[in-house]
């Protein structure tokens, strides 16, 4: 396994850092509440960071394997792989005392504490630490929140992007400068309470993906003005293509992801977050594209691409740079 050279820090470790954390990452089916893991990794670190161990498995997801061009696992691949009940204890036993890590770890702590509770075991996490919330609070000088962004800081090089032992080996080696720097610094931990589910009762029919009843009875809520968007507009998203900094992305309907979460990653990415559906529309994000919404009817009229949040959170991943654009450095 790789570890970072610099074993040692300036400043006295406070005492009231954590004493271990299991650095994770989870390949998914999608990101729907029924949604399944299809592989897991966890790197356990010391209190200072430093490298312990690290375990990888797959996961049969008993469903499709969802965007097989993201995580590159086949149902061909998965059909031998254990159930997550079979290796539930081997995670709890490394994840067990420990905080766990992760870059946008609501997600990954979500998908893991469904799959316990699916299996009628409860996650033995108390808390997390999500890295993106860590870089805020040290004020990298980072293009984007993505891992990419943070490793190539870091100078931590990716060898197998989506796959989670590279992605969570990643993570660890990024994560440990930024422990030290937050310990030097002074830097409280951004850590957030994990309340597992105790227990998990399938839905009688299949939801639609990705649906949740975020806004109650309806979906208003209150506008945010966001900053201009710093790169032209190249077009509309075409299928099987990486989506472009710059493509104008409106939303419709109830969304699993918190909408504001959402529409805050787009922006992250260089996308152009639209109120409305126009012809210069790049795509529109629904799970319900047969809904007579506005904004769907507007879309249809228009040919407006139309994906479900799903695919979208996956392709927001690898969002190609704009077109002789270079971003401006984060003020975060």
């Amino acid at each position: 396994m790789t570890m970072l050279d610099d074993r040692q820090t300036a400043a006295p470790w406070p005492t009231a850092y954590p004493q271990g954390y299991a650095v994770v990452d989870v390949e998914t089916t999608g990101l729907a509440r029924d949604d399944r893991i299809v592989s897991a990794a966890v790197y356990r670190l010391d209190a200072q960071g430093n490298v312990e161990d690290h375990w990888y498995t797959l996961v049969n997801p008993e469903r499709d394997p969802g965007p097989v061009w993201i995580h590159g696992l086949t149902s061909e691949v998965l059909e031998g792989a254990p159930l997550f009940p079979e290796v539930a204890a081997q995670l709890s036993e490394r994840l067990a005392d420990r905080v766990l890590v992760a870059h946008n770890a609501a997600f990954d702590w979500s998908m893991l504490a469904r799959e316990y509770a699916r299996a009628s075991v409860v996650a033995p996490v108390e808390q997390r630490l999500c890295t993106i919330a860590l870089a805020k609070e040290l004020r990298l000088p980072l293009p984007n929140h993505k891992l990419a962004s943070l490793a190539a800081h870091f100078g931590v090089v990716q060898q197998h992007a989506h796959h989670a032992l590279d992605d969570a080996r990643v993570l660890a080696e990024a994560f440990r400068p930024s422990l030290h720097a937050a310990a030097r610094g002074g830097v409280r931990l951004p850590l957030l309470e994990c309340r597992p589910l105790t227990e998990w009762s399938d839905s009688p029919v299949t939801p639609r993906i990705g649906y949740q009843p975020s806004y109650g009875q309806n979906s208003w809520r209150a506008s945010r003005k966001r900053p201009a968007c710093p790169y032209p507009n190249p077009g509309r998203y075409e299928k099987d293509k990486p989506l472009m900094q710059g493509m104008r992305v409106a939303f419709s309907g109830d969304t699993s992801v918190d909408r504001e979460l959402l529409e805050d990653r787009a922006v992250e990415a260089g996308l152009h977050v639209a109120t409305s559906v126009s012809r210069l529309t790049s795509l529109l994000v629904t799970n319900d594209p047969d809904a007579a919404t506005s904004k769907t009817v507007k879309a249809k009229s228009f040919g407006t691409p139309i994906l479900d949040e799903s695919a979208f959170t996956h392709l927001l991943r690898d969002v190609a740079p704009a077109c002789g654009q270079v971003p401006a450095p984060s003020s975060e």
